[in-house]
């Protein structure tokens, strides 16, 4: 195994893929078949998209919270077979040109490789194996008798939560955190870029962009 020093953690959605969870979720929607008919799980799925953007743009914890209640009743094997369809069908294209590039050069610095998603941890896995990340921090979901009972195992991984979660992994894999890196797009992760010695922004939004500008940031266009 190597001997990690320090870690390069990435967020996904805007970052390394042109995708987000609102994608994923209407792609498991128009793919898991049940009693209801795909088509009424489709059409429920189109309606409901509005909604998600609005309330995760006004609150990502609750939006998180709200969101995966959608994913209920839905069995966890089903949900890692299509996770290998959605990724072949919608995030492969959807990765941005120089991402791969990116995360090498930040291998073959010494770095751990660590995704760090507010998605759901088989959304990401395919991903993370194309990509050759060594880890994944990401939301995981509650099951029970292998049914999706529609909660999230807390902590919830989002804004502030990225930064603990890094935090803590750095502590128990011995990395250290003043050497890490963090790559966001978002100012919502201003937590997760400010809690590493060397954070980038990337395809950054005004906001993280003049926040970037002003600590002189690195600032970074994958697409």
């Amino acid at each position: 195994m190597p001997s990690w020093t320090k870690a390069a953690f990435y967020d996904v959605d805007g970052t390394l893929v042109s995708t987000n969870i609102v994608h994923a979720y209407g792609y498991y929607a128009m793919n898991r078949g049940s009693l209801l008919g795909i088509a009424g799980r489709t059409l429920a799925a189109v309606a409901s998209i509005p909604a998600f953007a609005a309330l995760d743009i006004l609150n990502r914890k609750a939006f998180n919270e709200f969101f995966y209640r959608y994913y209920a009743g839905l069995s966890e094997d089903r949900l890692v077979t299509l996770a290998e369809d959605m990724f072949e069908d919608m995030m492969r294209p959807a990765i941005f040109p120089k991402a791969k590039d990116l995360i090498d050069e930040a291998g073959r610095s010494g770095c751990k490789i660590v995704l760090v998603s507010g998605a759901l941890d088989f959304t990401i896995r395919p991903l993370a194996r194309h990509l050759g990340a060594d880890d994944l921090i990401a939301n995981k979901l509650q099951y029970v008798g292998g049914i999706a009972t529609g909660k999230v195992i807390p902590p919830i991984i989002e804004g502030a939560n990225k930064a603990n979660a890094i935090r803590d992994y750095c502590v128990r894999q011995g990395l250290a955190l003043d050497k890490s890196h963090a790559y966001s797009d978002s100012l919502s992760d201003y937590p997760m870029l400010s809690v590493v010695g060397r954070p980038t922004a990337v395809n950054p939004d005004w906001r993280l962009r003049n926040m970037a500008r002003a600590y002189n940031w690195p600032i970074l266009d994958l697409r």
